[in-house]
């Protein structure tokens, strides 16, 4: 218990409409690669799953797994013991995937006036987008069984049942909930409803739901993932103040269409720098100056790079965009390795190791699958590569070619 209360941290998810707190609390490694997402309401007469979420946050978690718990989804609906937030609105019908609107304010599944209405699901979906846990659980009642959900992991679900003592059953393919917005937005994450009994859960009961919460994360698609341990890493910031942030923002709506300086990572670039050592890369990146090739704002950065002895420096925060790729800043992470060619980079044994051991991490934190990880040159084909700005579709770069990444991959699998 000590250790997981030592180890545990809280960030500010969102307010709910009469501005209660909604807070994530997370226990475990905040390195590790595995995570589990737990809430326990979601509807505010249904508060049992609240035990479970204590139960958890007295536990330690296993190895490599960091666990985040959300108390309530709906603090005001639970203070007023309303199905519903203060707006009369479910929040379990609110979000945006296979929104239907109709009905009026606290009727039983009313789903808002538009998808994503209410602040409780903006700050739930911020919590998902940026964490993006491998399993998410959500506590409804009174139903006693747990749902077999369209999209995520059966096999993964069923095993929580039997551990729990519940049957595992399919329901109607609801509208506009969180589970069908979190499967389909995320494929291959699993996330699914646990309908306990009426009325309290004994503190057994409690502790056998957290125990089964626990399990989850040692199965699934990413499960030989968790061993991808974190590599030493040398904090190296550059300044990416609030003003750099704003100008990541306007190249993302001017080049993507997306009003965000957040990343969605959907895959991993690496790069070579062209150039000879370390410091010369990082005052390129720090600089923030319009790059010569399109004179924009912001300059050029990158979020790691593997200098020649194998040292990793992380140059800017994980949740933020970099300008590396042309097609693809909103959905990938960037690795520069300090060289002037492919070749140079190849042959560093160190260099090379510390560059895998990071990409490997990377793509079990952020569940990317090899064909994913691609080079600097293989940005066309990469299937999340988009861009606004036509005279830039088709254009690329000659570091990190084919015949140098198929070597690369080899390495990570």
């Amino acid at each position: 218990m000590l250790a997981a209360v030592l180890a545990a941290s809280a960030v500010l998810a969102g307010a709910s409409v009469q501005d209660r707190p909604i807070n994530a609390v997370r226990t475990g490694d905040p390195a590790a690669a595995r995570s589990v997402l737990v809430v326990g309401d979601i509807h505010g007469n249904e508060r049992a799953g609240r035990a479970v979420v204590r139960a958890l946050r007295t536990m330690t978690p296993p190895n490599g797994v960091q666990v985040w718990t959300v108390a309530s989804a709906n603090p005001d609906g639970a203070a007023a013991n309303t199905r519903q937030n203060a707006r009369g609105v479910d929040l379990n019908r609110n979000w945006p995937y296979r929104w239907r609107g109709g009905g009026s304010a606290f009727d039983t599944y009313f789903p808002g006036p538009s998808p994503a209405s209410e602040p409780e699901t903006r700050a739930l979906r911020g919590v998902i987008r940026r964490l993006r846990p491998d399993v998410t659980i959500w506590y409804h009642q009174h139903l006693e069984l747990v749902t077999l959900v369209p999209g995520a992991d059966l096999a993964l679900i069923r095993a929580y049942a039997r551990r729990v003592g519940l049957p595992a059953r399919r329901l109607p393919r609801y509208r506009g909930t969180a589970t069908s917005w979190q499967n389909a937005r995320f494929p291959g994450d699993s996330a699914f409803v646990v309908e306990l009994p009426a009325g309290s859960l004994s503190r057994a009961a409690a502790r056998r739901h957290a125990r089964a919460a626990l399990a989850t994360v040692s199965r699934g698609r990413s499960a030989a993932a968790s061993a991808a341990s974190k590599p030493r890493i040398v904090q190296s910031p550059i300044d990416y103040s609030r003003k750099r942030r704003r100008e990541m923002r306007a190249y993302a709506i001017r080049h993507y269409g997306v009003r965000s300086n957040r990343v969605d990572v959907k895959t991993i670039v690496e790069h070579v720098t062209a150039g000879s050592s370390y410091e010369s890369a990082y005052n390129t990146f720090a600089a923030n100056v319009p790059d010569q090739e399109l004179g924009e704002l912001p300059g050029v950065c990158t979020h790691f790079i593997v200098d020649t002895d194998g040292t990793i420096h992380q140059l800017v925060p994980l949740k933020y965009m970099c300008r590396h790729t042309v097609g693809l800043n909103d959905r990938s992470i960037g690795i520069e390795h300090v060289g002037l060619s492919d070749e140079e980079v190849l042959g560093r044994r160190r260099q090379l190791r510390a560059g895998v051991r990071l990409t490997r991490w990377l793509q079990a934190r952020y569940d990317v699958p090899t064909r994913h990880v691609i080079g600097h040159n293989e940005s066309l084909g990469s299937p999340f590569h988009h861009e606004r700005v036509e005279r830039l579709r088709t254009q690329t770069h000659g570091d990190m070619r084919r015949a140098t990444m198929v070597k690369y991959r080899r390495k990570l699998r």
